[in-house]
């Protein structure tokens, strides 16, 4: 399983048209990405996404930025993974997450409590399944001391999400040098700094609404006026925008910072169009 260089992040890719998805990650494998990453956020099942896109492809890796641990029952779960790799091969990297108390108690208030006792428990499970989801096989996301300290111990490592670049140093700090570090990078190909911040400040708000992102941001150092106007210097920190020379000097910061792989999640004008001519201008900056 390659888990270096740089991968995609994208919600398209789970939740829109099928046919298009497997062809755009199809196009993806092609344009030299290592790994395709989407999220969980329930509607469908997550692993027939999962299968969906291992099913396009050759090669790349799939993985889940996260596979929600309270829409998803561990026993089934592993049975998925079993079958997953024995069709596919040793190509799907289970991102597993503890998700957020404004989803999870939307629909059953009070579900969401004690998250980092729920991770460990919901390892247990899989550890104990038949057969066992590996430890090798997965990695948690993580942004705080505790849980990047559980993923080290419990998962092969860490998929931290909107994050800057040091965070990234913070975070492989506290997991040493042996697990894997695997953030996402947000990024807009514009050199416009009003149509930047018209396409990503709304979205940024709608994270930024979410506890466990919010206080990330405080932990960085960023004030809560910061956090409450989503500040230029906070956007500027989280969302890298400007030319392809911009977003891959991003990407280069976070290697530098100690990440092992990257995932590079674009925004658009539209957020649910495939932003495909974006992913070939980044993929041939790399290049």
């Amino acid at each position: 399983m390659d888990l270096s260089g740089v991968g995609i992040w994208s919600h398209q890719l789970r939740y829109g048209d099928k046919a298009q998805s497997a062809d755009a990650a199809a196009e993806l494998e092609e344009l030299g990405f290592t790994a395709l990453w989407i999220p969980d956020v329930g509607q469908t099942p997550v692993l027939e996404s999962v299968d969906h896109l291992l099913s396009a492809t050759r090669d790349i890796v799939i993985a889940t930025g996260i596979l929600n641990l309270w829409m998803n029952e561990p026993a089934d779960v592993a049975a998925s993974y079993a079958a997953l790799r024995a069709a596919h091969g040793d190509r799907f990297l289970m991102g597993i997450g503890v998700s957020h108390a404004p989803l999870i108690d939307a629909t059953e208030p009070g579900r969401y409590r004690k998250p980092l006792a729920a991770t460990a428990a919901y390892l247990d499970a899989l550890d104990s399944a038949e057969p066992p989801v590996p430890v090798d096989a997965r990695v948690l996301a993580a942004l705080g001391p505790k849980m990047l300290e559980l993923a080290a111990k419990r998962s092969r490592g860490a998929h931290p999400y909107l994050v800057p670049p040091e965070h990234t140093r913070f975070a492989r700090e506290h997991l040493g040098d042996g697990p894997l570090l695997l953030p996402e990078q947000t990024v807009i190909l514009t050199d416009d700094a009003e149509q930047a911040r018209a396409i990503g400040t709304k979205w940024f708000r709608r994270y930024l609404a979410m506890p466990n992102y919010a206080n990330n941001m405080l932990r960085l150092g960023f004030s809560p006026d910061d956090v409450a106007s989503v500040s230029d210097r906070l956007f500027d920190a989280i969302i890298a925008w400007g030319d392809e020379e911009a977003v891959i000097g991003r990407v280069n910061e976070h290697f530098s910072a100690g990440a092992d792989h990257v995932c590079v999640q674009v925004l658009t004008a539209d957020p649910n169009a495939y932003p495909r001519e974006e992913w070939k201008r980044i993929a041939d900056a790399l290049r």
